[in-house]
């Protein structure tokens, strides 16, 4: 059996729940709560029983948490990290700097509009960069099914970017 340590194989996956429920939750104090429930679900999980796969089990947790909390809210929007933005490396233009904010935020909206399981794997496999195998165990459907959800995803991104340049 192997020894889980909060510390080495736990406490590294905040960041990577966080995200995902921000984007889920679109609030981030709704998100730490959840990132912070999750953890202690996992920790005392792995007290009980032998977990395979620490990750997908915490992200799978993380998700039907962010899930639960926003059909008792009754919305369904997501959103990325307001300072996502400020990552990008656009010099001291004000003008780039703002043409960068609305591209930012247009590309949001867009994400938001897509229903919740294509978002998901969307971001799963885009954002965080996760296998298909990866994405199906943590969103419990197939592999088939994670690259139908991300190509209808795109589909529908491309659609909505081609009808803006005409």
């Amino acid at each position: 059996m192997k020894e889980v340590s909060f510390k080495n194989d736990i406490l590294p996956l905040k960041d990577i729940l966080f995200r995902l429920s921000v984007r889920i939750t679109q609030n981030r104090e709704d998100a730490e709560d959840i990132v912070q429930e999750t953890l202690i679900r996992l920790w005392n999980e792995t007290k009980r029983q032998e977990i395979d796969n620490v990750k997908s089990f915490a992200m799978t947790v993380c998700r039907n948490l962010s899930l639960d909390h926003i059909s008792k809210k009754e919305h369904q929007a997501v959103s990325f990290e307001e300072d996502l933005h400020d990552q990008v490396d656009i010099g001291s233009q004000p003008d780039r700097m703002i043409e960068s904010k609305e591209r930012y935020g247009f590309l949001k909206t867009l994400i938001a509009e897509l229903p919740e399981k294509q978002r998901t794997a969307l971001q799963l496999r885009d954002i965080e960069g996760q296998s298909y195998k990866e994405i199906a165990a943590e969103m419990e459907i197939s592999e088939s099914d994670v690259k139908v959800n991300i190509f209808r995803a795109r589909q529908k991104l491309k659609e909505r970017l081609k009808g803006l340049k005409k």
